[in-house]
């Protein structure tokens, strides 16, 4: 794949000529740990004739640091060749130890590339030479410790990538990465390298658990040098800047982790369009979504759709049990899965489910963090489904949520509509419930779109559904029945739509009539903002992001067209065009945003909330009754209690 347009190439020559350094770290070094408790890890047993260590020198110049501990010696490459009995050097160790030399050879180099682009270099040699003046002290310091933070997290992104392929069933707990250094580069590795031979000689007992340590070693370093990250400065010439190595095709972009360009086989069985019965407005735009998807930009890493506006980064199907979820989620994954098996693509699905809740601390959030990053990978096409949101994600301010649950809603809020959200328009997330109202106000709020998922409603939609779950093994005759003729996606939609040019909830209706009666026929912006203005007065949380949310809807009716078949068919048509020609090919099928389209979706989406709301209300008065009713029993039985 040829580079994107805000891509440089990190030269092959330019890593290679770290190599040295790089073996020379895994050979050995002396390290006086600071922060993490120096304790003894057994050394691995050598052959005689052969050196514990190799001294190693700081290239730092000009960098004196005080010992505060005992000096232990690193030697990771004894480390791992004496994890087992057997005197030869494994296929899986040699690996091991090949990429650990290649990433801390890309480690080198990007910290190289920052120190060029800072003007670090120049300090460090004004250093050595003993003329740094005391005004460029603090700068040469803040540039050190982002000099630190980029090459820890290079290292540990390039092995997380590089050992993907030899990842295994094995999982190894390690805790908090600690002897993190931020001093400067060279010690950053130093820490980093020592903790990960403490952490091999605790859990490095086999082939597998050497790569599972040192995986969940990788993880750990990223997520605690991005937190590091948003609290220090002179980051940005390195976090606005992007590097592709053409060996496998690993890319540096800021402290977003690099992920294989790895397709899932998703295991579930998939379900055709007609067989979704009713559920028309839900059904449309998970077809189109998963076509959307497929317009994303692999070399510019965005989707047009993004860009003109109206794709679907979050939406939320709500709807009574046993009313389609479920085979819409399996309708849309089949969808975007045959699509892309037929451009060559690599698609991945994954589902957060309870199962992710971890009663360890901070574990949980992990989990939902994982989660977030497989999916929004810019290497693939990624549908993420967050089924039964309301079990998995805890409700601030419920006392009967856990903290793995609160630690779950902190991510995804984080991830859906944070500061650091970039909706590139290559995923999209569903989440799914059964009563939505019991979902965090906020989090719920995240969600762009609303898929009402309210199952077969007609007689022919009980026809259609009875016909299909039926099978074939029977003789019954269909009878006076055009079948399938109801699930005619167009037609139902338009109807779906048109009956939504006024409210369906009760509350709605007496705010919407009672704006109209006022104003006549929303037909300006001056009115339109009105009636929103007294949606918010009848439920306060109608706040900011509802709007937003409204007018991206709006938008997505903008598109309110499928992309052809035959361009999904035959990827030469669309997919593989240019970027800039796809973009003009989708704004060529736009269509204008007209004053009905607007009303509708207001309608659309107060509808929802307050039908949330109304069941969240109920749902909070049914349990005051009940702790009122056992507070009078408790009462009871106690004054009873001291009669006795």
């Amino acid at each position: 794949m040829s580079l994107s347009s805000d891509q440089m190439e990190l030269r092959e020559e330019d890593i290679r000529k770290h190599y040295p350094a790089a073996l020379s770290l895994l050979e050995g070094f002396d390290h006086s740990p600071r922060i993490a408790r120096g304790t003894d890890a057994p050394r691995p047993e050598r052959s005689s004739g052969i050196g514990t260590r190799r001294a190693f020198r700081s290239t730092t110049p000009g960098l004196v640091t005080r010992r505060t501990a005992r000096t232990e010696g690193v030697q990771l490459i004894a480390r791992i060749e004496g994890a087992d009995e057997d005197a030869l050097i494994s296929p899986l160790q040699a690996s091991v130890l090949n990429v650990l030399r290649r990433s801390l050879a890309i480690a080198l180099a990007i910290a190289e590339q920052y120190s060029d682009r800072t003007g670090l270099a120049d300090l460090k040699r004004a250093n050595l030479d003993g003329t740094l003046s005391a005004g460029k002290s603090s700068d040469f310091s803040e540039l050190l410790t982002g000099e630190a933070l980029v090459t820890a997290f290079t290292f540990a992104s390039a092995t997380a990538f590089h050992l993907a392929d030899h990842a295994s069933e094995d999982n190894v707990e390690i805790g908090e990465v600690e002897e993190l250094l931020t001093e400067n580069g060279q010690l950053a590795l130093h820490g980093l390298l020592w903790e990960l031979d403490h952490d091999l000689a605790a859990h490095g007992t086999t082939d597998g658990r050497i790569v599972a340590t040192l995986m969940a070693f990788a993880e750990a370093v990223m997520e605690k040098t991005s937190v590091r990250a948003t609290t220090t400065g002179r980051l940005e010439p390195f976090t606005s800047a992007s590097w592709r190595v053409e060996e496998k095709g690993f890319t540096v972009q800021g402290f977003a982790p690099a992920r294989a360009a790895k397709g899932s086989t998703p295991t579930m069985t998939f379900k055709k369009p007609h067989e979704v019965v009713g559920n028309h407005i839900a059904k449309y735009q998970a077809m189109r979504l998963a076509k959307m998807l497929m317009a994303y930009d692999f070399d510019r890493r965005l989707n047009p759709f993004a860009e003109l506006g109206g794709f679907i980064f979050t939406f939320m199907g709500d709807g009574k049990p046993g009313t389609g979820k479920t085979t819409l989620i399996q309708m849309m994954a089949g969808l975007v899965n045959d699509y892309c098996q037929v451009a060559g693509y690599p698609f991945r699905y994954q589902n957060l489910s309870t199962d992710n809740i971890d009663s360890y601390q901070g574990k949980s959030g992990q989990n939902a963090k994982a989660f977030i990053n497989n999916i929004v990978d810019p290497s693939a096409i990624g549908f993420g489904t967050i089924d039964d949101i309301d079990q998995l994600a805890g409700k601030r301010g419920d006392r009967q949520s856990s903290a793995g649950q609160l630690e779950i809603t902190a991510v995804l809020m984080e991830s859906f509509a944070g500061a650091n959200t970039v909706v590139r328009g290559n995923c999209t997330f569903g989440m799914f419930s059964n009563y939505p109202e019991n979902v965090d106000d906020a989090l719920r709020q995240r969600a762009g779109a609303r898929f009402l998922v309210d199952g077969p409603q007609t007689r022919e939609d009980y026809i259609d559904i009875l016909h299909l779950l039926m099978g074939k093994n029977h003789d019954i005759g269909l009878g006076d029945h055009d079948l399938y003729a109801n699930q005619e996606i167009k037609s139902a939609v338009a109807k779906s739509f048109e009956s939504h040019a006024r409210p369906h909830e009760e509350g709605l209706i007496a705010v919407f009539d009672r704006v109209h009666d006022r104003l006549g026929e929303l037909d300006t912006i001056a009115k339109l903002g009105t009636y929103l203005k007294a949606i918010q007065e009848a439920d306060e949380r109608f706040t900011g992001r509802a709007i937003k949310n409204i007018t991206d809807a709006v938008k997505v009716r903008a598109m309110d067209f499928e992309l052809p078949d035959e361009w999904m068919e035959n990827p030469e048509l669309f997919l593989f065009k240019p970027y800039e020609t796809k973009r003009d090919m989708i704004s060529e099928l736009r269509q204008p945003i007209t004053t009905e389209m607007v009303i509708q979706e207001i309608n659309r989406y107060a509808d929802s909330e307050f039908r949330y709301a109304d069941k969240s209300d109920e749902a909070a008065i049914d349990q005051m009754v009940r702790d009122y009713g056992r507070q009078e029993e408790a009462k009871r039985r106690y004054l009873e209690s001291r009669e006795d």
